[in-house]
């Protein structure tokens, strides 16, 4: 009998739905609010960092981060918000779809170019991703670097920055994390490979580093 009851608390606990948090909501940053206290992340998107600058087609510095969060709160405004919770993340922060009506916050700042689809963890809004990069709407008009790469410490560099960098740095592959930072750095050099990152002597650096075209 035991064990027939706890058959069915397992049968009924799986068939639970996914919890809701419904509420008014405060942004925090551009892919993140939060509702009674809770603390939610948007599901399947990331946005720029709150300090995270990009750059215009001119190259002008705007603020893109700053930007999407604008963008996120003045979507929200004091609508209320649905959030359908998927699941939890390393910081405990709630990962959740979700709307406010019937509009998708998640897909309606990647369609708006301010968040890009995060294809780590689902694929759901990379059709959107696509009509925002050939509308070259938002992060699309001009240079970025993405989110996930900008925590790891990647920035933009000057020309004049990397020439002077390449030619009095010392550097090693081990220096880079992607293979495009690692190229970009041998390019700037003005006397050769004095870092011996192209070992092969190919015109390539660092080939063993992410991103490599080979």
């Amino acid at each position: 009998m035991v064990s027939v009851i706890t058959l069915a608390l397992s049968f009924a606990l799986a068939i639970q739905p996914s919890p809701t948090i419904v509420g008014v909501a405060s942004v925090i940053d551009g892919d993140t609010i939060e509702i009674h206290g809770e603390r939610i992340r948007l599901f399947g998107i990331d946005a720029p960092e709150s300090s995270q600058v990009c750059h215009e087609a001119d190259g002008a510095d705007w603020r893109c981060g700053r930007e999407a969060a604008l963008f996120l709160s003045d979507r929200v405004g004091r609508s209320t918000v649905r959030c359908d919770v998927r699941g939890e993340d390393r910081y405990r922060r709630r990962i959740a779809v979700c709307r406010v009506g019937r509009d998708d916050l998640g897909r309606v700042l990647v369609r708006t170019g301010l968040a890009l689809a995060y294809r780590q963890y689902s694929t759901d809004y990379v059709a959107d991703e696509t009509i925002a990069a050939r509308s070259r709407a938002g992060l699309w008009r001009g240079e970025f670097i993405e989110p996930w790469r900008w925590r790891r410490g990647e920035r933009f560099q000057t020309t004049a920055s990397q020439i002077s960098q390449a030619n009095s740095t010392d550097r090693d592959c081990s220096d880079f994390t992607t293979w495009r930072a690692a190229q970009n750095f041998f390019e700037a050099s003005e006397s050769g490979d004095p870092h011996r990152l192209d070992r092969d002597s190919d015109g390539l650096a660092c080939e063993g580093l992410p991103g490599f075209p080979g």
